[in-house]
């Protein structure tokens, strides 16, 4: 019954707005004042119900973790940055080292520090991650910027020689701009380093990093993390839509 009467409140009032809307040009200025009061007043509401909302229902949803993946993944992740708010959403003026939360951090050596960082809310239909992160470099007089997001530990967790490890970005720049992906691995004292190119012309991009070829041991691995390197950075605004990682076995042949 609580429903119907809701529902049976909800049709007067929308008709008694709509009647004061028809008839607002013949009303008289006291009943201009009056009714003008109230919808304010009613406005108010609805206004910050609907910013409420919006926040809660604008796709994609906080900590979504779905992507495409191979066949065969046996791990997969979302970094935490792209999945949900951060308790500081980043930095004006980025020092030389500026830790992002503890899984990503932003590397440069530009003495001027004209570089913001900072998350955002994505909000467009086709988005699966629910948060970005941009890079906005402005006067930019260093050799390097680059984001390093450090791998969780099950990660390595029987990793071996016969694994692909596959890193998916989605990455828009203002003005076009060369992005490479690096990828590291540190085994006992020693570290592997393999760089590949991302494709420019195109934000969406994933690239293979085979390991069969790389001399490590498969029993000491202890860190991974990537780097993302951006080339020419200045006066650009780059924004990291979506970044994912997975691993799967090679197909045998």
């Amino acid at each position: 019954m609580g429903r119907i009467l809701d529902r049976y409140l909800h049709r007067k009032t929308l008709g008694r707005w709509r009647r004061a809307a028809q008839q607002a040009p013949n009303a008289t200025q006291s009943e201009l004042r009056q009714q003008r009061e109230q919808a304010r007043n009613l406005r108010g509401h609805l206004d910050r119900l609907i910013q409420q909302a919006d926040t809660r229902l604008l796709r994609p949803k906080i900590g979504s973790v779905q992507f495409s993946k191979p066949v065969g993944t046996d791990w997969s992740w979302r970094p935490d940055l792209w999945r949900g708010p951060l308790t500081q959403p980043g930095a004006a003026s980025a020092p030389r080292k500026t830790v992002v939360d503890d899984q990503v951090s932003l590397f440069h050596d530009c003495p001027l520090s004209q570089i913001a960082v900072r998350q955002i809310r994505n909000r467009g239909a086709s988005d699966l991650a629910p948060f970005s992160l941009m890079v906005e470099a402005f006067s930019f007089e260093g050799s390097f910027l680059s984001v390093s997001v450090e791998l969780p530990g099950n990660a390595a967790l029987n990793l071996t020689r016969e694994h692909l490890m596959r890193v998916e970005t989605l990455i828009e720049c203002e003005n076009p701009s060369q992005v490479f992906a690096r990828l590291n691995i540190q085994h006992g004292p020693n570290m592997e380093k393999v760089l590949r190119s991302l494709d420019p012309s195109e934000a969406s991009s994933a690239v293979d990093f085979d390991l069969a070829h790389l001399p490590l041991n498969e029993r000491r691995i202890e860190k991974i993390w990537l780097d993302l390197i951006f080339e020419n950075p200045e006066m650009n605004r780059i924004v990291v839509r979506d970044l994912t990682f997975c691993r799967f076995h090679r197909a045998d042949l």
